[in-house]
């Protein structure tokens, strides 16, 4: 089981936002910019996080996004399922038509995984994200060989 990118970019983009709303709308430029994360994808995210509710957007000159509920009240599941990122450890889909469209012999495994990995991230908040994260300088989804070439080339 793999959470693919568009989970994981739509959960750093998240916490990106919530970490930086108290300022005023956040651009998807800023948090592209900053989490080096494709802006024409973080539109196609925003736009589906936006349907759920997740964010509200502002127009116009110093607009942007918002979070559109306290960050304590939106879970990782809740902005994983947001942006259509499956749950789903069996090869069925859930189906249970597995082998031979029959139940395979490990389905009770795959989907007791998907039950236990749903309830993890439900339990895990937007909020709870931010407050780890605060007082630590740390760049999500950030290439660190960049840094060290820049600081051979310095040196």
């Amino acid at each position: 089981m793999r959470l693919t990118t568009k989970g994981r970019f739509a959960v750093t983009a998240m916490v990106d936002l919530a970490m930086r709303q108290n300022r005023g709308p956040v651009t998807l430029a800023a948090i592209s910019e900053r989490q080096h994360i494709s802006l024409s994808y973080l539109e196609q995210l925003f736009g589906k996080l936006r349907r759920h509710r997740l964010v509200s957007s502002v127009r116009g000159p110093g607009g942007g996004y918002n979070l559109a509920q306290p960050p304590a009240s939106v879970s990782v599941a809740d902005i994983v399922t947001a942006v259509d990122e499956p749950l789903d450890a069996t090869q069925c889909g859930g189906k249970e038509n597995c082998l031979d469209d029959r139940r395979c012999m490990t389905h009770d495994l795959w989907a007791t995984l998907n039950k236990k990995m749903y309830e993890y991230l439900s339990s895990v908040s937007l909020a709870d994200l931010v407050e780890h994260q605060n007082g630590k300088h740390v760049a999500v989804l950030h290439d660190h060989r960049r840094n060290e070439e820049k600081e051979k080339v310095a040196a």
